[in-house]
């Protein structure tokens, strides 16, 4: 794995371990989910449309708008104000954690989808442990607290579509490059979102720590983080790219202890470790295929039609 493919893992463990933080902080200030949804989405359009159009891409949009429109709804037009909702009721780290279910949630939709799926096996065992993971959350944590009940229930449905999504993307818009696709999910997601945001914008004008977390979950976590994840992918393929998946929540916990100074209960705690270990089991129990780092330069004694795999971008 070359020193550029390990500075973009390292970068998107951050970048998308970051928006739980950025997001209570602009709630906690009194910004509407709705306008921190749509905030994200807007800038994160105008900056990707403006690199797509610079490489003359817009145009490979032409008949696609059904799905990218499908696509922007269950991945940023739904989910995104739901989060900011949650998090107005739960911490930035109880967040993260359940948002960590999401590969729990696509294995059991690749099982309905996937006729070759079954969860069996270790697969099995990883579902239920990461279930277990969700009860000691909300059995130890949050029972009793119907507000934060209300919370997790919200980012439930984010999970839900957050694991819909990928299948869209993957059947439907796949062939498309990240920047053009990226692109137009969110502009169309901002289309959809101004309604709601122009309802209900901030009652008072937001702090000066709100203006920046909305600004840095716009330009950071939605427009730079989908070019970096697209570099990423390019250096190391997208098996060992999804290795992201298993550090962004820890990255998420770490910084609502050191920043928001969260504590996370033992259920908390407890539910990350079982909800990670599940993902990981459900997933076939292993790192993603071909998971070896190699220095800079060393031949790659992989067979072809592996090299060749994983090269594939998103």
């Amino acid at each position: 794995m070359t020193a550029r493919g390990w500075a973009a893992f390292a970068a998107m463990s951050v970048i998308w371990g970051m928006p739980y933080l950025l997001i209570k902080v602009a709630v906690e200030d009194g910004v509407p989910p709705a306008f921190v949804a749509w905030s994200r989405l807007a800038l994160g359009a105008v900056i990707l449309l403006a690199l797509a159009a610079h490489a003359g891409l817009l145009a490979t949009l032409r008949g696609r708008w059904r799905w990218l429109a499908l696509f922007a709804a269950v991945e940023m037009a739904i989910p995104f104000p739901l989060l900011a909702a949650g998090e107005q009721r739960v911490s930035s780290s109880v967040a993260a954690i359940v948002i960590a279910t999401v590969p729990l949630v696509v294995a059991l939709l690749a099982m309905r989808f996937d006729a070759a799926e079954r969860a069996s096996g270790m697969r099995l065992v990883g579902l239920l442990i990461g279930l277990g993971g969700v009860v000691a959350l909300v059995g130890i944590d949050v029972a009793g607290r119907t507000d934060e009940l209300v919370g997790v229930a919200l980012i439930v449905i984010v999970v839900v579509c957050y694991s819909i999504g990928p299948l869209v993307l993957k059947h439907r818009l796949a062939d498309l490059d990240p920047r053009a696709q990226m692109g137009g999910s969110l502009a169309v997601a901002t289309l959809l979102l101004t309604p709601a945001a122009l309802v209900a914008p901030p009652g008072s004008a937001p702090s000066a720590d709100a203006w920046l977390a909305l600004a840095l979950l716009g330009v950071l976590c939605t427009a730079l983080a989908f070019v970096v994840f697209n570099v990423l992918i390019s250096e190391v393929g997208p098996g060992r790219a999804l290795v992201i998946t298993y550090i962004n929540p820890v990255v998420a916990v770490a910084l609502g202890v050191t920043i928001l100074g969260e504590r996370p209960g033992v259920g908390a705690v407890a539910g990350l470790l079982l909800i990670l270990a599940g993902s990981w089991l459900s997933t076939d129990g292993r790192l993603p295929p071909g998971l070896t780092w190699r220095r800079a330069g060393t031949p790659d004694h992989r067979p072809r039609g592996v090299r060749a795999a994983g090269r594939l971008r998103r």
